[in-house]
């Protein structure tokens, strides 16, 4: 099984950077998974990674401030997050499938608990 754990969240003023963590604790039962990244509330895909590293996909919304990066090594992937806005602000959930079509469609297998980013002050 594939548990995700999500880190990085934080108060943050506006303007500031954060850098989302996503890791899985074990091995998938596959060679291979791609990873995004969704808002809570609105279910937004913000960003994805598949796995080959060949695809990338970013909102329009924050294509220009977030990038989307993997560690294969230390099976992470990272939602480097600048230039904050308070429409930025809100829980972002690391979700994971074997296929990318399926994690962009937002119904990927395994899902994280999700991580607070609040921009504020």
């Amino acid at each position: 099984q594939v548990q995700l754990e999500e880190s990085g969240g934080d108060l943050v003023h506006p303007g500031g950077s954060l850098r989302l963590s996503c890791a899985a604790d074990d091995g998938p039962t596959f060679s291979s998974y791609s990873v995004g990244w969704f808002r809570q509330n609105s279910r937004e895909l913000v960003g994805a990674y598949e796995w080959s590293g060949f695809k990338t996909y970013l909102a329009d919304s924050v294509k220009d401030r977030f990038t989307i990066s993997r560690d294969s090594a230390t099976r992470t992937v990272y939602l480097t997050m600048n230039n904050l806005g308070p429409g930025d602000s809100g829980v972002y959930v690391c979700a994971a499938d074997r296929s990318y079509p399926t994690l962009l469609s937002g119904n990927a297998r395994w899902w994280g608990q999700g991580t607070q980013v609040t921009v504020s002050g």
